[in-house]
Formats: structure tokens, sequence, C-alpha cells
């Protein structure tokens, strides 16, 4: 760490998640600076280290992985990069943000967590949403009983993609489902509250195999049902819904919120409220988190998570629709 307590971070990649997330979410934050960048070709990673003021440019990650002064690095590259380089990140000892999904699949992710543990470092999935000060207000609001019971949560995410697009590649992890419905069930199981027990789903497969529509319903052991949708064929839809036996929260904007104020609105008791909060860097408050859980003896802390019970989902989901 820095003299005055910073994490030093490092990026393996110049993806657009980096320019638009990360680079500014790290500076942004309290917690962390940002040392080095990485790419494969080295005028790439020159570049953006003169464009964000980052003092080391790597043209290899293999060389931002070894350096020696660097305590985490952030993984943002294709789903079928992130075991490697989790891998190689643990085994130089740097603890790892990983953007989502974490795995291919729940064996790898095993894999992965299970590893970083035996190294001793911090292996965390980047659900940027979970940090919004929305999220925990409203988390807060549903348990103190706002909307009565929860019984129901509905999420939808689509966008449409070019043919073209790597995510349309079964071998890279493709799929709408790994892609934007990540985040639906992501949301169902953290104001649910526990992990779902059933599932079913159904999908319009393309013709390269991976799921370009995807509908999933889910039930939880405490009876809270969740219903999530996702798609690469349909506009531009980013919401979830939070249903009580009282009242209804909408939640617009859901993992995108706009940076000066974000929104939501509680139908409850006959009367409408619109939500409003002060806009944040969703991002950097991520990146506190994580420097936060390594303040505290290198425990993931709410409301973090290691990713692997995340993948279990989405395989028992994806299993689901292909068997229907």
């Amino acid at each position: 760490m820095t003299s005055n307590g910073r994490l030093r971070w490092g990026i393996l990649g110049c993806a657009r998640i980096s320019r638009r997330g990360l680079i500014p979410g790290i500076k942004a934050s309290e917690t962390g600076t940002l040392v080095a960048l990485a790419s494969r070709n080295g005028s790439t990673a020159a570049d953006w280290g003169a464009e964000f003021g980052v003092e080391r440019a790597y043209g290899s990650y293999e060389e931002l992985i070894k350096d020696p002064d660097l305590d985490a690095v952030y993984i943002p590259l294709p789903n079928e990069l992130h075991r490697s380089w989790v891998f190689a990140a643990a085994d130089a000892g740097k603890h790892i943000l990983c953007e989502k999904p974490l795995a291919l699949n729940a064996a790898e992710a095993r894999e992965m967590v299970d590893h970083c543990r035996e190294r001793g470092v911090i292996l965390m999935e980047a659900f940027m949403w979970r940090h919004q000060q929305r999220t925990a207000t409203l988390q807060s609001m549903v348990q103190s009983g706002a909307i009565g019971e929860l019984r129901l949560i509905r999420a939808s995410f689509s966008f449409p993609i070019e043919p073209d697009d790597w995510r349309l590649d079964p071998a890279r992890g493709g799929g709408a489902l790994w892609d934007v419905g990540c985040y639906g069930v992501n949301t169902a199981r953290l104001f649910a509250g526990c992990e779902p027990e059933g599932f079913r789903s159904f999908a319009r497969f393309g013709p390269t195999g991976v799921d370009l529509s995807l509908t999933a319903e889910m039930k939880f052991p405490n009876g809270i049902l969740a219903q999530i949708d996702c798609s690469f064929e349909q506009p531009f839809r980013c919401a979830y819904e939070l249903v009580g036996s009282q009242g209804v929260i909408g939640v617009p904007d859901a993992y995108l919120p706009p940076p000066d104020q974000s929104f939501a609105r509680l139908f409850a008791k006959g009367t409408v409220q619109d939500l409003n909060f002060v806009g944040s860097n969703q991002y950097a408050s991520m990146v506190d988190a994580f420097g936060d859980a390594l303040k505290v003896g290198g425990h993931l802390h709410f409301p973090a998570e290691d990713g692997l019970a995340q993948m279990q989902a989405l395989d028992a989901i994806l299993a689901a629709a292909r068997s229907s």
C-alpha cells in the first residue's frame, strides 16, 4: 500500500468497462490509487497511461502481474480468460476484482475461489450496482417492512448487439444470461437474502447455440419468488421491481444510473412517493468496499460476494432453459 494507506491498483486490459467504470472509479475512490495499466499492445497501454495520468504502462499482462508494487488487480478481460488470469494474479499475491460473470461455469468458479483462498488473496466479483447507496437504502426499506413482506422480485436487462459480437461465441462464455441476465439473478439473490432452490427457464437460442433471449423463474426457501428476463435482441431495458404484500418499489436505470441522481418509486398504502438519491460513483464505492475488506482482515463483507453461488444459480437457470 502507499504511505497513506491506499491500495495500489493495476488493470489488466484496456477494455470499455475500464474506461467508463474502473479507471474513474479507482481515481474517485477513497482507498485506492491507480498505478498501472496493461494491454497486449504496448502503444495502447502507453496512450491510455498518458491520457489518464497512470505512471506505469505495460505491453503485456504478465509484466503487470509481476509488478511488486501492486496490491490488487482488476480483470475486465473476456469471460474465457478470467480463470487463467485470476490464477496468475493470485499466484503473484495480488488481490483480485474480477468482472462478471466470474467464470464460464460453477465448476470453474469453485476452482478460482479455492485457489485464491489457498493463496490468501481476496477474489471479488465486480457487481458494482450492489454498492450504490440506492441499493442499500432500498434493502433497508424492504427489511423494515415499507412494502410489507417481500413476495416477488422482477428484473429486466436487454439491449441489441451486432451479429459479429464476441458475446455470441459459446466458447467465450457468450449468451444474454451470462452478460446481462446475471444482474437480475444477482438482484434476486441480494434482496431475497438467500440462495434459490427451484428454477424454471425458457430461452430462444441463436445459430451459435447461445441464448439470445431468456426468461427465468426462481423460488427461494423463504417463499420469495423471482422473475428475470434478458436479451441481446430487444430494445434497451434496465430495471427491477420489488413487490411486497403491501406495496411495490420500482427501480429504473437499475444497474446504470445517471451520474448526478438516481431514482426509485414507492407505491404503498394508496400513495405514490418518488425516492431521489444523490448521484455517486458506484464503481468508486465498489473499490472502497474492496479496500475496506482488506482493512478488516481480508474477508469479503456485505454487500460483496465471492461469486460462486452466483455461478451456481446461472448454471441451474441455463440448464433448465436447455432442457425445456
